[in-house]
Order: structure tokens, then sequence, then C-alpha cells
């Protein structure tokens, strides 16, 4: 089994993806660490992990671990994955990878024989492989509109969420989602993109933002994100012949079916839609199981860090349209 440590108590790790890799095949869970000793016991204990470290660095320094898990904040996202493949680790980071692209190309340096990918479950689960399964067979026609939108609503000023320093913000917290999405689907990068965002006044971090991008070919996104908006969340694939709904796209529940409708249009409403049903899985343990098996060199890496780092270049561009009230171009990963 591949041993993997888990960098810091955040909510994420604890609620959601520790307890998804505990049940994952060929994953042991085997240190967490926090800058609080007593905490990292706490949490360590009420998890059933065994190694419980007071510092980041105690456990980057155990030879036992093989992966990192680094879900802390944004800002120490590329720093301390860095630190982990230099202790020898391969990371699986949260997501954005870095506050900007300029900073996510500094892990362009790690050596060939580490693995580091940037934490998107979503392309784990089969519900995004079957979507994309029917994209690719023409049965939408050609796409033309990727769709989607994602809020939830969250005015704590202590939530790093909120916190532009450390950044926070909807674009930089859930719009890096639809970004992945729209790229994942066309199966291309976009060539142009331009955003509308409103910033909350206290905080200074965008609370609402719109986004459109060329994908050149007659392809085009749009997207909505909100951090404080009800909170809601759909994908449409618009083709010349039908559509495709992800009803859940992003924050798909663990151990419940997902729903993929598609629509011909024949009939107003829904009343030429059908149905296809996912079966029940965990995309944070299948997520688990995908870079075990890379790092076992079972499997290739499905993405790396230029995949990552265009993410990064399509946010740069969005935060430069805001700037320059214009159309900006997407930079690459070189």
């Amino acid at each position: 089994m591949v041993k993997w440590g888990v960098l810091s108590t955040a909510r994420i790790g604890r609620e959601k993806v520790i307890p998804a890799l505990l049940k994952a095949k060929g994953v042991d869970v085997a240190a967490i660490a926090s800058r609080n000793e007593e905490n990292a016991k706490k949490v360590a204990a009420e998890l059933g992990i065994a190694k419980a470290y007071g510092s980041y660095e105690a456990l980057l320094a155990d030879p036992d671990i093989e992966v990192i898990y680094n879900p802390l904040p944004n800002h120490l996202h590329v720093p301390m994955t860095i630190e982990a493949v230099k202790a020898g680790k391969h990371v699986l980071c949260e997501k954005p990878i870095g506050l900007d692209a300029d900073e996510a190309r500094l892990l362009m340096d790690i050596p060939d024989n580490r693995f580091v990918m940037e934490a998107f479950m979503v392309r784990a689960h089969p519900q995004w492989q079957r979507a994309l399964e029917i994209v690719e067979s023409g049965e939408l026609g050609r796409l033309q509109s990727f769709q989607a939108y994602f809020a939830y609503k969250n005015q704590d000023p202590k939530n790093i969420r909120n916190q532009p320093e450390l950044g926070g913000g909807g674009l930089m917290d859930i719009g890096c989602y639809p970004i992945v999405a729209s790229r994942y689907f066309f199966n291309a990068e976009p060539e142009r993109v331009v955003g509308l965002i409103d910033r909350d006044k206290a905080f200074g971090t965008d609370r609402l933002t719109s986004v459109m991008m060329d994908f050149g070919a007659g392809r085009q996104a749009q997207f909505t994100v909100s951090t404080q908006s009800v909170a809601y969340q759909r994908i449409n694939l618009v083709g010349t012949a039908k559509r495709l709904e992800i009803l859940i796209p992003f924050n798909a529940p663990a151990g419940e079916e997902t729903v993929l409708r598609l629509d011909s249009g024949v009939q107003p409403g829904d009343g030429s839609v059908e149905v296809e049903r996912i079966p029940a899985c965990d995309q944070y343990t299948l997520q688990g199981e995908l870079f075990s098996r890379v790092v076992r060199g079972e499997e290739e890496l499905p993405y790396g860090i230029a995949d990552a780092i265009q993410n990064m270049e399509i946010i740069d561009a969005i935060i430069r349209s805001e700037r320059n009230d214009s159309w900006e171009t997407v930079g690459s990963p070189d």
C-alpha cells in the first residue's frame, strides 16, 4: 500500500478527503501534521491515523511517507509542495495550484521521478468520464457551447475564502472548476477571455464573477461563480444535435448516484430528456486510488504541472480582463 501523509487538519481533509482515502484500495493514510501537535493528535485519533506530527517539517522528514496530500490555504500550495518534493515525496495538491501562473511555474523544476497532481477529483468521477464519452461519440453533434454555474454563500470575514492575500475569492476557489471542465470537454484551450467581476467592498474578494471564453472554431464557454449567492451548480454541454446536462458536476455526493440528462430538444421543457444514472461512488476515493497507481507505476499520470499552470494562465487572464476592461489573450505554460 502507498503510505500517505496529510499536511494540516484542514476541513476539506478532515471531512471529505481523508475519510475517502481511508476507504481507498492501495492507500494507507499513515500520518497527519498540524502546527499544533495536540490538534494533530486529536484528528489522528478521530480518524484512526497512526502518526501525528506537530509540524509540517516533521511529517516531510518521515522516511515511510511516500505521498503528501496538501490541502493548505492557496498561498501555501506551491511552497509546501516544493518542500515535499525536496523531501522525496509525491504530492497531490489541492486546487488552485498557486496564486498565479508565475508562482505555479516554479513547480516545473521538480524531478521527473516525482509526481505532482492538482487535486481535481471531478476528473476521477465516472459522470465526467461518461459525459466525455458522449461528447466524443458525436451524439451531441458538434459541441458548440459550455455553460456552467457554481455558487455558495459564505460571508465569514475570518474564512480564508474571503481573504484576498491568501488567494481567496470565487474565481480562485471555485472558478477553477468550470475552467478545467470547459477545457476537459472541449479538449482544447481558450484563446481569449473576458470577465465581469463584482467585488465585496469589505473583503476585496470577487463575490460574483461571470466569464466568457473563446475556444476558437465557433466554440464558446460561459460560466458564473459566486461566494454570496444561493448554493447551486450545473453544467450544460450544448451541441448541434443534442445537449447534455450534468446535475451535480462538482460536489457530487459520496455514496449517491449521479444523473446525466440528454436532450434532443424535440419537445419543449423536459419532454425529450433521457436520463442516465451513474452508480454511487466517492470521487475522492477514486482520486486517491488513481494517484497511488501512478506512484506504483501501474498507470500514467493523467495530467501534470503543465495542465495546472494552464488553468492558472486562464485565471490570470480573467483578472487582467477586469483590470483592463477588455478581452485578454491566454498565455501558455511554457
